[in-house]
This record gives structure tokens, C-alpha cells and sequence, in this order.
């Protein structure tokens, strides 16, 4: 992998779409936005993100169904995704994982924390190799 991470944001809160781009560009982020599921799912195949900050609750496609064509794409299976939701239920954080969800994490959140966790996903030299899954919240649980 040449340069910095890409990262893709799928986040129909405008806010905070907005809010998480413009701090991982500034941690030095490839970053790419899109508003929507079907939107996200179209942008992911087109520009292979190393990371996918997704969130749950949108329109249309919930993050969920989202997810579950990510790794279900052999394409696109590996791809680290890191669930970005208001559910901090543990049934809900449990669901996401089981679907494939790599990390879960609950809003609100620290963005540098998150920006570290994306790097450690990044080693040198190119994408990870498959690790246990993390059941992270880095907001109230």
C-alpha cells in the first residue's frame, strides 16, 4: 500500500460525517465521505478503503445490511470495518460483530482514539492480517 490510509465514512449525520473527515485528514487520512449505504457500498468497491468507519441507524440501507455485503464481497471481505453507533446496547454490539464488524464503537467518541486504532490497523508494509475481533466502546456503555 502506497501513502496513507483511505478511509471511507458512511455517516448520513452531515455533522458528523463532516466532524470525522475533517479530523483524519488532519491525522494525515486519505479520507472519502458518503451519506448513505448504497452510496458507501458503491464508493467502497470503487476506491478499496483500508478502513470503513460505518455508522447503523441511515436510511434507506442500515448499516447492518451494509456490512453484511462487505464481507460477504470477496473483493471487499477483508476490509477492517469499524462500526460508529448510538447503540451501546451489548445485544446490539454483539449482532455487529456476529455480522462481521471488526470494532464497535459507541458515540460519542474520542477522535484521536480512533485515529490510533485505525493506524494499528496499518502496519507497515500493508493491511493487517485478520485479528480477534474487538468489542471497543470508546463512549459511555
Amino acid at each position: 500500500m502506497g501513502g496513507e490510509s483511505k478511509v471511507l465514512v458512511i455517516e448520513d449525520e452531515e455533522h458528523i460525517r463532516e466532524v470525522l473527515g475533517y479530523n483524519l485528514r488532519i491525522q494525515g487520512f486519505e479520507v472519502y465521505l458518503a451519506e448513505d449505504g448504497l452510496t458507501g457500498l458503491r464508493l467502497a468497491r470503487e476506491i478499496k478503503p483500508d478502513v470503513i468507519l460505518l455508522d447503523w441507524m441511515m436510511p434507506d440501507m442500515d448499516g447492518l445490511a451494509v456490512l453484511a455485503e462487505i464481507k460477504n464481497d470477496e473483493a471487499m471481505k477483508d476490509t477492517r470495518v469499524f462500526m460508529v453507533t448510538a447503540n451501546g446496547m451489548p445485544s446490539d454490539r454483539d449482532l455487529a460483530l456476529s455480522v462481521g464488524a471488526d470494532y464497535y464503537i459507541v458515540k460519542p467518541f474520542d477522535t484521536k482514539l480512533l485515529s490510533k486504532m485505525i493506524r494499528q490497523e496499518q502496519p507497515e508494509g500493508g493491511r493487517a492480517g485478520r485479528r480477534q475481533r474487538a468489542r471497543i466502546g470508546c463512549g459511555p456503555e
